[in-house]
């Protein structure tokens, strides 16, 4: 189960109409590792992570991250790492309100905050914005909350930075207002099943070889590549495509 509206970790290649990206490179070395056919099933964040409790789907890969309240409904993979993700949380705005949303600001009041429900960002906003002020919106699709930011229904949308770098355009900017994230939130993980504990150590175990390998990396710069989020220059590489390492 996926939810593909989070470039760059999951979002559609429109021109192939196929759903492309870091967890889907992702996805795919797991089921090559576990020997089995990959299939992904496109919905809504919050219904990847009901049809895994329901088992209706083996795996919920979304870029979520750990919390409380995931780890007592589900079974959750070791962590992997896709860049920025989920080290550092921003609000983007649009270029006319980015006064507003200034690193270290205290007063929400009167502000509205999107966020995609169920996930860290509504997590996030209701500790660190709700209680300054800030009225919490919720969307099943962050490209629907990225609309509603661009047309004024609200004035910030809370998410992962790069998924941030991926929205940006000419009308939403990256803010300078970063949340404060515990450790624990740092990483993603992948959601089970509370009965599939057999199939978690198979999981685990293709993550640990994959992190072993060192591919995330290359993983996350390819898909900001593909998600136009990033430029073969700016990641450090040279005319023939060979990384820059000094």
């Amino acid at each position: 189960a996926m939810s593909p509206d989070f470039a760059p970790m999951e979002f559609y290649d429109t021109a192939k109409n196929e759903i492309v990206g870091f967890d889907v490179i992702l996805a795919t070395y797991i089921a090559k590792e576990l020997g089995m056919k990959l299939v992904i099933d496109p919905m809504s964040f919050d219904a990847s992570m009901a049809a895994v409790a329901s088992g209706n789907a083996d795996l919920a890969i979304s870029g979520f991250s750990w919390t409380a309240e995931r780890a007592e409904t589900f079974l959750i993979s070791d962590y992997y790492v896709a860049g920025e993700n989920e080290t550092e949380q921003i609000l983007v705005t649009t270029k006319a309100n980015a006064a507003k949303f200034t690193a270290g600001k205290t007063d929400f009041s009167g502000l509205k905050i999107g966020a995609q429900g169920g996930s860290l960002q509504q997590l996030l906003v209701e500790e660190q914005l709700v209680t300054k002020g800030a009225k919490l919106e919720l969307y099943e699709n962050i490209n629907v909350a990225a609309t509603a930011l661009a047309t004024g229904e609200i004035d910030a949308l809370a998410v992962a930075y790069g998924n941030g770098e991926a929205l940006a355009n000419d009308t939403i900017v990256l803010s300078d207002y970063y949340f404060e994230v515990e450790e624990k939130y740092k990483n993603n993980v992948i959601l089970l099943n509370k009965n599939d504990a057999e199939l978690l150590e198979k999981v685990n175990a293709a993550l640990a070889k994959a992190m072993k390998a060192n591919l995330y990396d290359g993983w996350y710069e390819a898909c900001q590549i593909y998600a136009e989020v990033k430029t073969l220059d700016e990641l450090g590489y040279d005319d023939e495509g060979n990384k820059i390492t000094e």
